[in-house]
C-alpha cells in the first residue's frame, strides 16, 4: 500500500530520516510531500519531494530499508509518485544523486536522463536528472 504520509507516520519516519529536522519533516508531511509504503501493514520505504524552483517535483529522498531493495518497490512507489505529478498537472520531475551512488542506475532504467550536475567542494559530483511526464 502507498499513501500519503500523516501523522501517524511520524514516529517510524523519524526512526529512519535523518536528512531533515522532525520540525521540517513534521511540515513535509502537513504539505503531503511525503509518501509511505508499506506491504502487508509492515513499512518498507518513504518518498519524499519538494518543488525545484517552486514548480519542478523534485524528490529529495527515495529510501527503502535494506531487507525490501531490490525487490521492485523502488519501482512501484516511483511511478506511483509520478502519476500523482501528472494528475497535478506537472509535466516535469526532477531528482539528483551523488556518482558514486547506484541510485543513478535505478533513475535511467526508469527512464531519468542526466540534465545537469553541481559539484560541491570536497563532495562527488551530483547528477541532476530529469524525466517528462508526457
Amino acid at each position: 500500500m502507498i499513501k500519503y504520509a500523516d501523522e501517524d507516520d511520524l514516529e517510524t519516519l523519524k526512526k529512519y530520516e535523518h536528512c531533515i529536522t522532525e520540525s521540517e519533516l513534521k511540515n513535509s508531511i502537513n504539505a503531503k510531500k511525503v509518501l509511505v509504503m508499506f506491504n502487508d501493514d509492515v513499512f518498507v520505504g518513504w518518498l519524499r519531494f519538494n518543488l525545484f524552483w517552486d514548480n519542478i517535483p523534485f524528490i529529495n529522498m527515495l529510501y527503502f530499508l535494506k531487507e525490501y531493495r531490490c525487490k521492485g518497490y523502488g519501482r512501484q512507489l516511483l511511478s506511483y509518485w509520478e502519476k500523482e505529478m501528472l494528475k497535478n498537472n506537472y509535466k516535469r520531475v526532477l531528482t539528483s544523486t551523488l556518482s558514486n551512488e547506484q541510485a543513478q542506475f535505478f533513475y535511467r532504467k526508469n527512464g531519468y536522463v542526466d540534465c545537469g550536475s553541481l559539484l560541491l567542494p570536497n563532495e562527488p559530483l551530483e547528477i541532476i536528472l530529469l524525466k517528462n511526464l508526457i
